[in-house]
């Protein structure tokens, strides 16, 4: 029992909660139910983020295009996945309660990366990725004020509206959804459907619930999207099967 409590407490559950599932054999104490499934779905999130967007890296990859992805949609993404890493870090957030954000920051870099070496012209990604890290570095200082910080997460309900609009206009125009996958779009939008509960459980901060619920409706726009367009092929595809 020691070693069980030794794996669970605190990184799972509060002590009173163990007490209560363990040792009084209190399955059906609510609040503990709530941390509980609250820890689950954190990791569970974690755990697919990992993989998240790697279904679009393949494809732009196997593609060798960035046709039909707004690179100024995967910048005003990153400015809100930035605000919300910093955020949380300063603020001490339990680690599973954000943690998809390292991950699906990173990939977002990779994919980022890709259009501007993709893209024509081809531009320099390598600078991009400096940057980017440069100013990640300056923000994690301890000298920038935490009001700073709390600016730059609020930035982030208009920056991930933008960015999906931005995207859902690129969309629109063209026609089709081009290279986007959907299997990340999809995992995208439950993920950030999960993490309002999640987010509203574990660290009782309304500015993330609210980045949260705003990023639900967004990603949900572009998986409508996706189901309306997954017939319609891209330019480049349709040209493959004429020759």
């Amino acid at each position: 029992m020691e070693v069980l409590r030794g794996v669970l407490v605190p990184g799972v559950l509060p002590e009173s909660c163990y007490d209560e599932f363990f040792l009084q054999y209190n399955l059906l104490h609510v609040p503990c139910l709530k941390i509980l499934l609250s820890k689950v779905l954190g990791f569970g999130i974690i755990a697919g983020s990992v993989m998240v967007k790697v279904p679009q890296i393949i494809k732009l990859l196997r593609s060798g295009t960035a046709e039909g992805l707004s690179f100024h949609s995967v910048l005003l993404e990153l400015l809100a996945l930035t605000g919300t890493m910093v955020y949380s870090i300063t603020r001490s957030f339990p680690f599973s309660a954000w943690g998809e954000v390292l991950f699906l920051l990173l990939q977002t870099l990779i994919i980022g990366f890709l259009i501007q070496h993709l893209g024509e012209p081809h531009k320099p990604g390598i600078l991009f990725l400096g940057i980017y890290f440069s100013i990640v570095a300056v923000l994690l200082c301890p000298v920038v004020p935490m009001a700073v910080v709390t600016m730059l997460q609020a930035t982030n309900v208009p920056a991930i509206i933008i960015s999906r609009l931005i995207q859902a206009m690129t969309n629109y125009k063209n026609g089709h959804t081009g290279q986007l996958s959907a299997v990340t779009v999809a995992l995208l939008f439950l993920g950030s459907l999960a993490r309002i509960f999640t987010s509203i459980q574990e660290t009782g901060d309304h500015l993330m619930a609210v980045t949260y619920m705003v990023s639900s409706a967004c990603n949900g726009l572009i998986f409508s999207q996706l189901l309306y367009y997954w017939n319609v092929g891209s330019a480049g595809e349709k040209k493959k099967k004429r020759s």
